[in-house]
């Protein structure tokens, strides 16, 4: 035991977990533990102590190369530094508030973030449309143009108060305690249990008994 952290390689990037846990809602000991969860991804497929966008793809559908809009713009959120890959530091605290006691105002935040896919700002009318597209893509839902332009206008409707034909992070805000169903995905209830269950969303990285 005493042995242990003398052993512990660390990755570029690493941070110490009495660090990130004062910064996220994580214990240490959850830091820990989803510090072997990040290992279990950062060596997917290279094995550098780094999250690529593959690797991110591959824990997310078993697929490394399946394009999906949703997971590009999480990685990007999640690659704080802008460099390509996902560090240790930067998956626990993007992981932060995903957790059920990160406040509300973060989830807004990053939900906010998630759909600006051109980082202007605001969300546009033809982001918005993206973003419904990608969501009935992922449900294999098919609906007609037509029926998806509906959605959009309305949607542009009621979240645009100032009426300028897209959406700030104010208007955004409000919309979202009005529907909060909109970022209820913003909340992973299994994060509060990361020390007995890493995520199910990792598919790929499945705990040996041994390691519970």
């Amino acid at each position: 035991m005493g042995c242990f952290h003398s052993k512990r390689v660390r990755p570029p990037g690493y941070e110490e977990p009495v660090i990130l846990s004062a910064e996220t809602p994580f214990t240490v000991s959850e830091v820990d533990a989803l510090f072997e969860l990040f290992k279990k991804l950062s060596s997917s497929i290279v094995n550098d102590g780094l999250i690529h966008r593959e690797e991110f793809q591959l824990a997310l559908f078993r697929n490394s190369k399946k394009s999906n809009l949703f997971a590009d713009r999480i990685f990007d959120l999640f690659d704080i530094k802008c460099n390509g890959v996902i560090e240790f530091g930067e998956f626990v605290r993007s992981l932060g508030v995903f957790h059920p006691n990160a406040p509300l105002e973060d989830k807004i935040s990053f939900a906010f973030r998630l759909y600006d896919l051109r980082q202007t700002g605001f969300i546009e009318r033809e982001e918005l449309k993206e973003m419904v597209l990608a969501l009935l893509h992922e449900s294999d839902l098919v609906l007609s143009e037509e029926a998806v332009e509906m959605i959009v206008d309305k949607t542009l409707l009621d979240a645009d108060s100032k009426g300028y034909g897209r959406i700030d992070p104010e208007e955004w805000k409000e919309f979202v305690f009005k529907n909060p169903s909109l970022v209820k995905n913003m909340t992973l209830p299994y994060l509060k249990d990361i020390t007995i269950a890493f995520p199910s969303f990792v598919l790929t990285s499945e705990v040996d008994d041994g390691e519970v």
